[in-house]
């Protein structure tokens, strides 16, 4: 019934947006509409993970939304070989943090950020 499925982001800013997910988190932009000017809507891929932002704008537009991008409701999960170095680099490049690497016990390492929106990235590796 259900071929596939991606996680849409509503936001204020979309050029901030894939400023901090293809340049800073490395996703690979696979979509944008329109493909001329300031996009509406853009996908991206990061492994098997499909990841879609879109513009509050478009939300009300197409679909009658009123978007609030922010609210802590979830998180994007986000593995990498090395939390300590990628949570450096992504707070040197201006990247709101919220909670710096700790080990939470079950093996990983974790640490929280913000995206442009405010929406909460936490980044994770498996600790030694």
């Amino acid at each position: 019934m259900f071929e596939s499925a991606l996680v849409n982001l509503y936001t204020s800013d979309i050029e901030a947006g894939i400023r901090f997910y293809r340049d800073l988190l490395g996703f690979v932009e696979t979509f944008r509409t329109p493909t001329e000017g300031v996009p509406e809507h853009v996908e991206f891929r990061l492994g098997g993970f499909t990841l879609g932002l879109g513009t509050v704008e478009a939300a009300r537009r197409a679909h009658g939304v009123a978007a609030e991008p922010g609210r802590p409701a979830m998180a994007l999960v986000v593995w990498t070989h090395d939390v300590d170095e990628a949570f450096a680099r992504l707070a040197a490049a201006g990247v709101p943090t919220v909670q710096d690497p700790h080990d939470s016990g079950n093996g990983n390492r974790n640490a929280l950020l913000r995206d442009p929106d405010g929406n909460l990235v936490e980044i994770v590796s498996k600790v030694g």
